[in-house]
Parts: structure tokens; C-alpha cells; sequence
């Protein structure tokens, strides 16, 4: 019975490593040892190749669900004690060298619940020993998935246990996002990276596919001229923008310098002290910066002086940051984070720079309220505190789409339904603010206020004098104006009786 459970247990494992494989790295190559093998080796069975995760595989593990399960499993592969744990590392040696692309790293689950697979047989422990050395240093690794609680007495000289801070660097090793130029002054220029380290998670592209054979389809535009119907190469075809009264044609280089706005690099700017830098002033998650010695020898030794000077003196250092030609720059305030060690002097925070991006005026607009609303908005707050963590909530909307692509893709009856965790608790917070919701509402809106009915619409300020029209008219530029800015002008009936009445005597 309690093998029955280690195998479910197994079965389940499998499959949740493929499902979750399927949407983060749907390129990686999987398979459970067993299935048909080419070479003779006595009581190992193959069920799955290498191949990419899908449902081909997770359905192809049902079969082994329930007591038909158990004895579909026994017919199809049964057990056996006489088996070489070397011959195991060798098929699966074969596996990896199949495989005809390159691949990033090779890794081995191995599940078990057989602390000391071969018992007192000396040989067999030595071969396995020795085939494990030779598999590590052709970068192939192991991880052990023991079903039950284990003495180490086989698998200490098999599997490598790695130290914690090579662990945690292997964890935090990440691609930058980009790497480009920090700017100091007109001579001095260092290079950084630049990291994205938390990113919003969206619904993955649709991929339009063929009918026939479900292969993705690439999309290919051409351009032909209309009056003989032969093909246009780029070269041959040129924009143009109507401007005022005049056409401007311009060639497709030209088009794609207007979009250039500057190289891409970090401009110095001024250094403003920190306390300049408000909280609420927050448009988007924040970037990391770390030094790069890819394009500028020496950038580590300036970046580390710059970021002592900042922590020592208290102040952010505003740049002006161009990610891309043709993006618009930002300004950007670079926040200086001081390295931070834990007891056992691993590194939890690296040293650098975040990279906070700063909103333009619009988003700085002061909401004007009384010091009663404020302070009645404090109370609610220090009421609803909560620990947060980013982790404890997911995405309702992204759980609920894969949980569907899951329930079509294997045939499942209805999906199952996501539990929707960012969803206010309305009766809790109702008990523990009591009356304090009415009061602030009746601070802030006025007795007459119906949160149901219509929005008025904001004016436009936009005033022009009878002089910066005729200036318009002159110059053909009258048509820049918006439908909206020409009715406020034009739209008055003693005006339009008098255009009319001139229109039809003439």
C-alpha cells in the first residue's frame, strides 16, 4: 500500500513538472525513464522519450491512474532487483547524446525509495560511482527525489551537494536586459547593464497555424504597384505627410531617423538629495543597474567609487535614460543599494543602483484635500494594514486562461476553476472599520453626489485670440485643429446665420 502511494506520488510529481514546463520553458526536453531501448540492458524500460513537454506525454501517464492503473503499470513494466545502476547512468548518457542541438544544461531527477540499491555488492557501487564522476565531468548532474526519509548510504558519492552561496548565484544569475553607456561628462563614459528583476506576466501570443499540417504560419508582406502589378522593392516606395498645404515626401531611412531620438546610453544629469524622492511618485517598477565590463575596461572600479560616494553623502544621481534609438528618453533618478549579507555571509542584496523611473508633470498633479480628509483617510489605512507579499497573490486572469488551455488540451471535462485571491474581503473589512467608511464619504462627496450617474466631461482651456487664427489661416495650417477646438469657435448661431447667409449671396 504504501508503495502504491510513493508511485502516485511519483505520477503526480511528473506530471505537475510538465504542466508548469509547458508554460515557462516550453523548449526544455523531458522524459521518464522508460520505454523501448535500443541497447540490451536488463531490467530498464524507457517510457518517454526526450521531446518537448506536452500533452501527448501527461495523457500517456493517465493510463497508470487507479487499480486498472496498477495493473497496466505491472503488465507494461513490472519490477525487478536485479538491475546496475551504472547501466541506468549509461541510458541516460544515451539520451543526452541523441539529442542533435545544444543544449543550455543537463540535469537527472532521479526518484527512489532504495537508500542502498545494491545492497553489499562492492562492484556494482563502485561502476555506478565511477559512471557518475564520468557523467559530472561531461556537465551532467543529479538530483536526488527520495521517496522517503534516507541515511545517505549510496547516494552521498553519486550526488554533489552544492554549497548555499553557489546555490544562490546560480539562482541570481540573469541576462541583462540591455547594456549601454553611463555617461558621466563629455569624457568620462563607464558601462552598466541594465536588469529587469520584476516584469508583469501576460497571456502568451496567439500562434496563427496551417489547417493541414498545424505548422505555424510566417506572415510575409509585399507591396506591388497598382497600375502594372510587377513587385516593389523597398527601395522603390517612399512616405509622404501631408503638412499645411504641402506634401513632404520623404525616403524610408529619413522615416526611421524621425524616430531616432538619441543614442542609446544614460546621461548624467545633476546628483539631488534623497529625500527629494517621494514614494507616491511611482510609474512603473524600477530597473537595476550593475557594472559591465563588456565595452568599457575599468567600469566596475568607477561604478563602486561612484555608488560609496552616494550611500555616504545620501543622494540619487538623475539621468536622463535612452533604452533604444527609437524610444523616447526617460528621466530616471539612479538609487544607490548597499550590499547585505546574512549570518552565514551570503549575499542577499547586491550591491548597485536602482534604476527608478520619474513621472512627467501630469502624473505629479496635487489632489487638493482638508487636513479632516487626510487624516480620516490615515485611520482607514492603519486599519486595513496587512504583511504583504508579492507571492501570495496570483494573477486570477492568467491562472484561469491556462487552466483552461489545460482542460482542452487533455480532455478534460470543465477546468477547473481559479480561487481569485486579489479579491477585497468586503464583510471583514466592513467589521473591522465600522462606520468609518460613511464618515470619509461624507467628507469628500458632496450631499447630492450619485456614484451611478453621468460624468461631466472637463472643458478644454485651450483659448486662441482672433489673430493666432488668421495666423493659421495664413500659413494653411488650420487643419491641424481638432473637430472639438473648432466647434468652441464656430459652433455659435448668429456666427454660422451670417457664414450661411454670405455663402448664398455670393
Amino acid at each position: 500500500m504504501k508503495k502504491q502511494q510513493q508511485k502516485r506520488t511519483l505520477k503526480q510529481c511528473i506530471q505537475s513538472v510538465y504542466m508548469s514546463k509547458i508554460i515557462s520553458s516550453d523548449q526544455d526536453l523531458y522524459d521518464i525513464e522508460k520505454d523501448k531501448i535500443s541497447v540490451n540492458f536488463k531490467n530498464i524500460y524507457i517510457l518517454q522519450e526526450l521531446d518537448n513537454p506536452g500533452a501527448k506525454q501527461i495523457l500517456k501517464l493517465d493510463q497508470f491512474k487507479g487499480q486498472q492503473g496498477q495493473k497496466c503499470f505491472q503488465g507494461l513494466m513490472g519490477h525487478g532487483s536485479d538491475y546496475s545502476f551504472s547501466e541506468v547512468l549509461r541510458v541516460c548518457a544515451k539520451l543526452f547524446s541523441d539529442v542533435q542541438f545544444k543544449m543550455s544544461h543537463k540535469k537527472i531527477m532521479l526518484f527512489t525509495n532504495e537508500d542502498n540499491p545494491h545492497g553489499n555488492d562492492s562492484v556494482k557501487a563502485c561502476q555506478a560511482s565511477t559512471k557518475a564522476d564520468d557523467l559530472r565531468d561531461i556537465g551532467i548532474f543529479f538530483d536526488l527525489m527520495h521517496l522517503k526519509k534516507h541515511g545517505g548510504l549510496f547516494y552521498r558519492d553519486i550526488i554533489i551537494h552544492f554549497e548555499e552561496s553557489s546555490k544562490l548565484q546560480d539562482l541570481l544569475q540573469k541576462v541583462p536586459l540591455s547594456r549601454l553607456k553611463l555617461k558621466l561628462n563629455k569624457d568620462i563614459v563607464i558601462s552598466v547593464g541594465i536588469y529587469n528583476l520584476v516584469q508583469k506576466a501576460l497571456k502568451p501570443p496567439p500562434i496563427k497555424l496551417y489547417r493541414k499540417t498545424n505548422e505555424p504560419v510566417k506572415t510575409k508582406y509585399q507591396t506591388f504597384n497598382i497600375n502594372t502589378g510587377s513587385l516593389l522593392l523597398p527601395s522603390d516606395t517612399k512616405r509622404s505627410q501631408i503638412y499645411g498645404s504641402h506634401q513632404i515626401i520623404l525616403e524610408k531611412e529619413e522615416t526611421e531617423e524621425l524616430k531616432w531620438f538619441d543614442e542609446p546610453a544614460l546621461m548624467l544629469m545633476v546628483f539631488k538629495p534623497l529625500v527629494m524622492l517621494k514614494k507616491h511618485h511611482y510609474p512603473r517598477p524600477s530597473l537595476f543597474t550593475y557594472p559591465e565590463e563588456s565595452l568599457v575596461n575599468g567600469s566596475s572600479t568607477l561604478f563602486s567609487a561612484l555608488l560609496i560616494e552616494c550611500l555616504e553623502k545620501v543622494v540619487i544621481a538623475l539621468c536622463r535614460y535612452t533604452p533604444c534609438r527609437n524610444i523616447p528618453p526617460y528621466f530616471v533618478a539612479l538609487v544607490s543599494q548597499e550590499e547585505e549579507l546574512d549570518d552565514q555571509k551570503i549575499q542577499v542584496t547586491t550591491p548597485g543602483f536602482q534604476l527608478v523611473f520619474l513621472p512627467f508633470v501630469p502624473f505629479t498633479e496635487k489632489v487638493m484635500a482638508t487636513p479632516e480628509q487626510v487624516g480620516k483617510m490615515k485611520a482607514i489605512v492603519q486599519k486595513l494594514c496587512l504583511t504583504y507579499r508579492s507571492d501570495s497573490f496570483e494573477n486570477p486572469v492568467l491562472q484561469q486562461h491556462f487552466r483552461n488551455l489545460e482542460s482542452f488540451t487533455l480532455y478534460l471535462m470543465e477546468p477547473e476553476q481559479a480561487v481569485d485571491l486579489i479579491l477585497p474581503k468586503v464583510e471583514e473589512m466592513n467589521k473591522i472599520l465600522g462606520s468609518m467608511v460613511n464618515e470619509f464619504k461624507e467628507l469628500v462627496y458632496s450631499a447630492d453626489y450619485n456614484p451611478e450617474g453621468k460624468i461631466t466631461k472637463r472643458k478644454r482651456n485651450n483659448e486662441y485670440s482672433e489673430e493666432e487664427l488668421k495666423t493659421h489661416i495664413s500659413k494653411g495650417t488650420l487643419g491641424n485643429f481638432t473637430g472639438p477646438i473648432m466647434k468652441e469657435y464656430w459652433l455659435k448661431k448668429q456666427e454660422l446665420l451670417e457664414v450661411l447667409t454670405k455663402h448664398f449671396q455670393d
